[in-house]
């Protein structure tokens, strides 16, 4: 607590640091009488100037020195009372001037405060809510390894000759990862062409040109569908041992243990093909990342994190099909094809009556393929597509 000139007591408060004192409030009332008794006094001194004069002139005729001088020295002294009002007037403006710069600064430091404030209270939330993504990543991620690990232990009493049996419910539920995964990596893709300046419209159309969307938002998938075929570019299904990489719930601690892995490389390699350095460049603002990864390390990025775990169910998915059958194949569906139930699964619910009525499966064409499909023995796992009415 602070006393004004007047006795007034006035509080003082603190804003973020920062000590703020308010200004004493001016009562308009007193304000005004001030002003008027000022006015009034103005034209006493000027009504006496005018008497003066009046007597220095009455002075003139007839000639008296004496009235002269009495009267002179009356008009100087009201000169004189007349010029020291004016500058009690100019000084009035003055302080005036200067109590309102000194508010006008209080309040912009209050503003820079608040601001400041309201800054880090953005970046909290943003930064509480990378931290909530990448908990339900791991989340789930546990899910599939707890049911993929309880599927091998059954499996372990299938084994013969030290050769393991696959089982086709373990691949479905890879298969199920990997599509997600995909899903989950173009969100951060597309949130940073956003955050970049983007035009996402011509970008998906740069990828998947004349495609008629049901909705906008659908526009989503050819960004999938982009980064599922640059994933599966020439892949050749080969047999390998997958447990080794089952063993770490964050793929990135396995590039970490075995840097110069198979599975390493095929990060690195696929990074480069699905990352653009145009893109690259627009996200980030340089390259360093692709320097890194081309001079063969893993960056610890939260980015590559969220590119390596995918990566993991696309290795998983090309290791596990050729062990299950050595005969299995990647499918793919080619643009303006007739849907068919049989082999593809709409990303997008269809209308009712099309999963049993092979008229009103005729009546869509695939727009482009989202997600490849796979053929392991009898067994036919559909590839996904965006579809849309045909005329």
């Amino acid at each position: 607590m602070s006393e004004d000139g007047s006795g007034n007591k006035i509080e003082e408060t603190e804003c973020g640091g920062v000590k703020v004192h308010p200004q004493p409030i001016e009562d308009p009332c007193r304000s005004n009488e001030c002003c008027d008794m000022d006015i009034m006094k103005l034209f006493e001194i000027v009504s006496t100037l005018k008497l003066a004069y009046v007597q220095l002139q009455e002075a003139h005729i007839p000639y008296d020195p004496e009235k002269i001088k009495a009267a002179d020295e009356l008009v100087v002294a009201e000169l004189e009372a007349l010029c020291k009002t004016k500058r009690m007037y100019k000084e009035k403006q003055l302080t005036k001037v200067k109590l309102d710069s000194s508010r006008s600064d209080v309040l912009k430091a209050e503003i820079e405060v608040n601001e400041k404030m309201l800054q880090k209270l953005k970046s909290q939330v943003k930064a509480k809510e990378s931290e909530i993504f990448c908990l339900q990543q791991e989340l789930q991620d546990l899910h599939l390894r707890n049911a993929i690990m309880a599927e091998k232990i059954r499996q372990q009493s299938l084994k013969t000759n030290n050769v393991r049996v696959f089982d086709l419910k373990m691949f479905e539920d890879s298969f199920k990862a990997a599509s997600k995964s995909i899903h989950d990596f173009a969100k951060p893709v597309i949130s940073l062409m956003k955050a970049s300046g983007w035009d996402l419209d011509l970008a998906a159309n740069s990828i998947e040109a004349a495609v008629v969307y049901s909705k906008r938002c659908h526009k989503k998938y050819a960004f999938e569908a982009y980064i599922a075929r640059r994933m599966f570019h020439r892949m050749s299904l080969e047999s390998y041992n997958v447990d080794d990489i089952m063993k770490f719930d964050d793929p990135f601690d396995y590039l970490v243990y075995k840097p110069d892995s198979d599975f390493a490389k095929f990060c690195r390699k696929k990074y480069l093909l699905v990352v653009h350095p145009m893109m690259e460049a627009s996200f980030f603002g340089n390259l360093d990342q692709r320097m890194f990864v081309s001079s063969g390390k893993n960056p610890r990025t939260p980015f590559y994190q969220i590119f390596a775990k995918m990566s993991k169910w696309i290795w998983i998915l090309q290791g596990f099909a050729s062990s299950i059958d050595p005969k299995a194949k990647i499918f793919v569906v080619n643009k303006g094809c007739k849907f068919s139930n049989i082999s593809m699964e709409s990303v997008e619910e269809l209308s009712e009556g099309t999963s049993g009525n092979c008229e009103e499966q005729t009546s869509y064409k695939v727009e482009f393929m989202v997600m490849p499909g796979f053929r392991i023995g009898d067994t036919l796992l559909k590839s996904q597509v965006y579809v849309s009415r045909m005329n």
